[in-house]
């Protein structure tokens, strides 16, 4: 299993909203690191929700339950009904410059949410992406990482 954080504007969807939406395609990405970083997911790695822009602070856990594949809201032809996970076309979307977005299931919120600050105040974190490479709205994280930010935060559901 990988790791993963993927940020997301409160104000444009929030992590209640992923809860109350149980299951919701991770659209919207526009920066071919991140896509590449989408692509790598696999089902069943976990991804640490973070909340950008308004809170900045990791709010909760989410699955991948869907790999990639075309992005709906890109504006381009391939529909997400047309690709099955990993499928060609997902493959060739990438190539062709195009979106791709995965379907992410939450798991549960943080029980003690991890500020930005508090991120940044750790020196065992000094190397996390999230903090070297502020503007990526999803990326990896190690699984050193992921247990020190589970410890921050409380969480113990693995």
């Amino acid at each position: 299993m990988a790791y993963w954080l993927v940020k997301s504007e409160p104000d444009a969807f929030s992590w209640d909203q992923q809860v109350a939406n149980k299951v919701e395609p991770w659209t919207g990405v526009r920066n071919y690191q991140a896509r590449r970083n989408m692509m790598n997911m696999r089902l069943g790695d976990r991804a640490f929700f973070y909340h950008s822009n308004i809170g900045k602070e990791i709010v909760g856990v989410v699955e991948i339950v869907r790999e990639a594949y075309p992005d709906p809201t890109s504006g381009e032809s391939a529909s997400p009904e047309s690709a099955s996970a990993g499928s060609a076309s997902a493959k060739s979307a990438t190539k062709g410059g195009g979106w791709i977005c995965v379907d992410v299931r939450a798991v549960g919120p943080m029980p003690r949410p991890v500020t930005l600050a508090a991120i940044k105040a750790d020196p065992a974190l000094a190397d996390l992406a999230l903090v070297r490479q502020s503007r990526l709205s999803v990326v990896p994280v190690s699984d050193a990482h992921w247990a020190h930010l589970c410890r921050m935060g409380g969480w113990t559901a693995g």
